[in-house]
């Protein structure tokens, strides 16, 4: 059997949630080096798991050798606007993670997510919650406007390596505040600030185009 032979295919699941389900979908990978790792992705408070920007992300994970689960939260299953508590959204994340460990047999699992879904990744990972890594998308280490409400408690408890991306001007993630509280996380975490961009990773106009005469300045001078 060839290696693309043994490759997992896209399959759609239903999966048991305590006494309820929930939709997910897992795609293989389309390209790259990493192949027999799978990232399950949690989809942000407003989101699902077919918003533009998970699927833009999923794909571009995909492209580079990642198998990307996506799933939806019970209360996004339902159709409903108002998130669920954190323990039931970690309730969900794991039954999806254990789902996908039986279908797949992934070499190496990740997980993590948009916002609040990356949060409730990493309180699993904080827990002990068995994962090879974590991976997280603008992480909401405060409400907008309170920087006096972290959501810090549980980081330095995290073991697993880190990789998390926030935009600069991400009013969830103040980088001063994120970067004093990293000072007491002691795993592998590898901190990316996306330049400009605010929480949906927008960036303005106004900034590419100071980045392209900065680039076209220093192009100049080599």
């Amino acid at each position: 059997m060839s290696e693309r032979e043994r490759q997992p295919t896209r399959g759609e699941w239903r999966v048991p949630v305590g006494g309820e389900e929930t939709s997910a979908v897992f795609e293989p990978a389309t390209a790259g080096a990493e192949q027999g790792v799978v990232f399950v992705f949690a989809h942000g408070a407003g989101g699902n798991m077919n918003d533009r920007g998970v699927l833009q992300t999923a794909n571009a994970l995909r492209a580079r050798g990642f198998g990307v689960v996506r799933f939806n939260f019970l209360y996004k299953e339902k159709k409903s606007g108002r998130p669920d508590p954190m323990p039931r959204l970690k309730d969900c994340l794991s039954a999806v993670v254990a789902h996908a460990r039986q279908e797949l047999k992934p070499g190496k699992l990740i997980i993590g997510g948009r916002s609040m879904g990356g949060r409730a990744a990493s309180m699993l990972a904080a827990d002990g919650f068995e994962c090879d890594g974590l991976l997280l998308l603008a992480y909401p280490l405060h409400p907008p406007g309170k920087p006096d409400q972290l959501r810090d408690a549980h980081l330095p408890a995290i073991k697993v390596p880190v990789i998390c991306f926030n935009g600069t001007r991400d009013p969830f993630c103040t980088p001063s505040l994120m970067e004093e509280v990293l000072k007491r996380v002691t795993t592998d975490w590898e901190m990316h600030w996306v330049e400009g961009a605010d929480h949906s990773f927008h960036v303005p106009k106004s900034v590419f185009l100071h980045q392209g005469r900065r680039s076209q300045t220093f192009d100049s001078r080599r």
